[in-house]
Order: structure tokens, then sequence, then C-alpha cells
């Protein structure tokens, strides 16, 4: 009973999302951006499942090493005109450690799509999305989370990923463009949303357990 209070304010976050007009087709589009190692994909993966399993898109699995933020075609042609159609949309991740792409894998139109990563919320994607949610955590903080998780072995990739994060924000900033702010606190996270995103008290949304990915 304690654990279901404590994800309460959470699914009223869900059903405030699952009210959203439709974005894309019959979906509701919903972006989670922010810098790498603030907690996306953790934060991601518990709203989808206040969401009732919604499905998650991670951006990783569409970017590349030679195309660490020139995949908004991509994303374009094999994910949101199908969706925008009404119809399946087919994609193949990226395997990050054979340096390819994956066998296809098949998206079926969803109630909503997280699509989660940096990069979430540039300008490409914006008209597409319902409601875009930025992680809000300071650049330093968030690269050294990143750096930490990953490990030495790590970090000369992270030294060219942070050049090119810088260079896409410093181009294609997101933050302004949120609807809703998310803050992990010690117990969990915080948002707050509209003129409250830049202002005033956020409002509890989920008790945290651990450190998020990504």
């Amino acid at each position: 009973m304690e654990a279901q209070e404590s994800r309460q304010p959470l699914q009223a976050l869900a059903r405030e999302i699952s009210a959203l007009p439709p974005s894309l087709g019959t979906v509701r589009l919903v972006g989670i951006d922010g810098h790498a190692g603030s907690g996306k994909s953790t934060f991601a993966g518990r709203l989808a499942e206040a969401l009732g399993g919604a499905p998650v898109l991670h951006l990783d699995d569409v970017a590349s090493h030679e195309e660490l933020f020139g995949w908004d075609e991509r994303l374009r042609v094999q994910v949101l005109e199908p969706l925008a159609a009404g119809r399946p949309a087919h994609w193949a991740p990226y395997d990050w450690v054979e340096r390819r792409f994956g066998p296809e894998r098949v998206l079926e139109p969803a109630p909503v799509l997280l699509v989660e990563g940096v990069g979430a919320g540039r300008r490409a994607l914006r008209p597409w999305l319902a409601r875009l949610l930025w992680m809000e955590m300071p650049r330093a903080k968030s690269w050294g989370r990143g750096r930490n998780r990953d490990g030495r072995e790590l970090s000369d990739f992270w030294d060219g990923w942070e050049r090119a994060e810088l260079a896409h924000f410093s181009d294609d900033p997101s933050r302004p463009f949120a609807d809703t702010l998310v803050r992990q606190s010690g117990t969990g996270y915080e948002w707050s949303s509209g003129a409250a995103a830049t202002a005033g008290t956020p409002a509890s949304i989920t008790e945290g357990d651990g450190l998020p990915r990504a």
C-alpha cells in the first residue's frame, strides 16, 4: 500500500499525458530530453510503467558513432512518418559494440510513445511532440555522472561526446521549449509545468530507488 501511494503522483502525470490530443497520427509523442547522464532513461522507464507499459524509443538506438546528432532524417523516415500515417514503424537499432545497425524492429502505433535521449526536443522533432519534458540537472553534474557510470575505458568517447553535445545545444537548444521540467530529489523526482516550469514550487511525482541511467 505504501509503494502504491508513493507512485500515485506519477500516475497523475501519466493521466495528464494520456489526456493530451494526439500529435503523430493517433499517437501522443512525448520527448524526454536533457544532458547525457541526467537520468532520462530511468525516468522514461518509470513513466512508461505509469502509462501502462507505453513503448520507449531510445535515441541511443537511432544515433551512431558517425552521426551522434545527425539522425533526424532517419528518425523521420523510419518512425515518424509511418506512425503519422497510422502504419507500424520499421527501424533498426544501432549496436554500439559492433558499430553497425542491427536487425529490424517493428513499432506499432500506441496511445503514447516516449522518445528519450539527448536531442529529443530538437527543432526537427518538436512539431511532432505532444509534450516535451526536460531533465533539469546541470551539465557538469550530468556529464560527471555519465563518466562515472561508463568508466575510464569510455573516457575518449566522452571527450568527443561532450564536444558534440555542447555544439548541438548551442545550435539547437531544447530546454527553452520544454513544457515540463523534471528534477531528481533525495526521495525521487519533482516536476513543474507551464509557467511553473521556470518559477514556483515543483510538485512531487514519484519515489526514487537508486541512481538513474543516461
